[in-house]
């Protein structure tokens, strides 16, 4: 709300007290952004100390800081603008404090990522009006970037040529494409994640990737949940002590009523479940809840409890793990991708 307020005083400012500047001819020109301004004034009407000291008495709470220009040039937002004699000409400004630092090469994020830095300079390479040294002293910069942090050159110089005939398409047409496209969001785990994206090629879905090992991510503090872990709700197993086989179920109440409706069928012999079913026919023995169930995955998302109970059971039933009682049911393979990603991280 503070950032509109200002917006709002600003714009107020400038149609009240600036636009007779402008139609005086004492300022050519002026172009904001955010809190950044831009003046050209014309030196033989006005003086840089006339146009500061008149905006700093429009309001108390209003006070510039101007920097003049140096050396027939001054910098402006990302650009650096020089005069000449009788034109202007711009070439590309990074502050002193400017890191190298982008996405490396070899962290496990999309390409899509990774290329997003490189991208931009190079559009911005190609679109500006630079000089044509300007413009190759931009392009060895972008290069160095790109080596130092692990970019293969060819990729790189891929991506220019790529993005050059693009620079020359109307906006009106790069519009309509955006409002016809659709978007679906994926997380990016691992490069087999490409094995589920590929199948969106041939339609007009376009795939957008997210990421959870972001700095800030990493850094937010845990929550602490201090639920006793028979109270929490999610995907479970329960351990024959005969036979050490299990059974996988979900439930979206708690550990302790689920195990205790096992028991009850158990007892009355009702063989409503399939590890009661199991214990039943099998005459095997059964145990404590500490003994015999685990949480596998706490969740109270009841739309996830199936796509995550099938997960365990294909994964149980693959290692020979599952009871004969319960029926695995056919192999999906994107339960299968998931889990030969995970097999891979552990095995890695």
């Amino acid at each position: 709300m503070s950032g509109t307020m200002a917006e709002i005083f600003l714009q107020y400012i400038e149609n009240r007290h600036l636009k007779q500047l402008l139609d005086s001819k004492n300022i050519i020109f002026y172009t904001r952004y955010v809190d950044d301004i831009f003046i050209i004034y014309d030196t033989t009407r006005t003086t840089a100390y006339s146009i500061h000291n008149y905006i700093n008495n429009i309001h108390n709470c209003l006070q510039l800081k101007p920097t003049y220009e140096n050396n027939t040039q001054i910098n402006f937002l990302d650009l650096c603008i020089i005069r000449k004699t009788n034109k202007l000409e711009i070439d590309i400004y990074r502050k002193p404090t400017t890191t190298d630092i982008t996405i490396n090469y070899l962290s496990n994020h999309p390409i899509e990522h990774k290329l997003a830095a490189y991208r931009y300079h190079i559009n911005r390479k190609l679109t500006l009006p630079l000089t044509k040294e300007r413009r190759t002293h931009e392009w060895k910069t972008i290069q160095n970037i790109a080596r130092n942090n692990n970019f293969p050159n060819k990729l790189i110089t891929n991506l220019k040529q790529q993005i050059q005939p693009n620079t020359t398409h109307q906006k009106s047409d790069r519009k309509e494409n955006i409002n016809n496209t659709k978007w679906a969001t994926f997380t990016y785990y691992s490069p087999k994640v490409r094995k589920v994206t590929n199948i969106f090629k041939q339609t007009d879905i376009k795939i957008a990737f997210k990421n959870n090992n972001t700095i800030s991510q990493i850094l937010r503090p845990k929550a602490t949940n201090n639920t006793p872990i028979y109270n929490k709700s999610g995907i479970y197993k329960l351990t024959c002590k005969t036979c050490q086989h299990v059974y996988v179920g979900q439930t979206s109440r708690n550990l302790k009523q689920r195990y205790q409706e096992h028991i009850r069928y158990i007892r009355n012999n009702d063989p409503q479940s399939a590890f009661a079913q199991h214990i039943l026919n099998n005459q095997h023995e059964y145990g404590t809840i500490e003994e015999i169930m685990k949480l596998l995955k706490p969740t109270n998302h009841t739309s996830m409890l199936i796509p995550y109970e099938l997960f365990f059971i294909q994964s149980h039933h693959q290692h020979g793990q599952l009871i004969s009682e319960q029926n695995p049911g056919e192999l999906n393979p994107l339960i299968q991708l998931g889990i030969d990603t995970i097999q891979t991280h552990v095995t890695t």
